[in-house]
């Protein structure tokens, strides 16, 4: 619970927590919204909370939501194998890793390059289907009382497009929770684990909501 409430008080921009085998475990409501089609793919939610990983390597979609897609999936293999060295020994580590080795050629030849590279601050492109194109910042947090679990923080330069369009995904995510509760987490929680709540409608850039 207190993980969530530290969630609940980010309201710039999207923020999420994760662990190392890349589950999504908590969201603020932006963080939510950003990555509606994480919840929504059969392939990233098989068998428990979403996860990046299944989503990139084993959901076609993934290559819509990440317009550098080789940059996305080189992380997201750095990231395993960071926790795969972590925790040698975590069996849901090695059930992942054997799933997507044996479905995703893409994901058996980054992970035989053995990159260990951390890429905790950066930029990063990310596409909504709501809204377009997201430039954003990122900077990746170690949760200190909670070994294995990273904060993300995601954010828009000021006054840009990406600002704009944020500020449509938080109106329409606030609409979403409102028409359907069951769907959507409330404004100040995220999503609860294990939900599948429906792609946004497009929005006209144009004509805020």
């Amino acid at each position: 619970m207190g993980r969530q409430w530290a969630l609940d008080t980010i309201t710039g921009g999207p923020a999420i927590v994760r662990n190392g085998r890349m589950d999504l475990l908590a969201t603020n409501l932006l963080g939510w919204a950003m990555h509606s089609a994480l919840y929504d793919s059969p392939a990233a939610c098989a068998g428990g909370p979403p996860n990046f990983a299944r989503y990139t390597f084993l959901d076609p979609d993934s290559r819509t939501s990440y317009p550098d897609w080789d940059a996305a999936a080189r992380i997201c293999v750095t990231i395993l194998r960071t926790e795969a060295g972590r925790a040698p020994h975590d069996k849901a580590m090695h059930d992942l890793v054997g799933e997507l080795s044996t479905r995703s050629s893409d994901f058996a030849a980054l992970w035989s390059a053995h990159d260990v590279r951390l890429h905790g601050v950066g930029t990063t492109t990310f596409h909504h289907t709501a809204v377009g194109d997201l430039e954003l910042a990122y900077e990746g947090l170690e949760r200190l009382s909670a070994p294995g679990l990273s904060l993300t923080l995601y954010s828009a330069e000021p006054g840009s497009p990406t600002a704009q369009a944020l500020s449509l995904l938080a109106a329409w995510a606030a609409t979403e929770h409102a028409e359907h509760p069951a769907e959507a987490p409330a404004p100040a929680g995220g999503a609860p684990l294990g939900s599948s709540p429906v792609r946004p409608t497009p929005l006209d850039p144009q004509k805020p909501r």
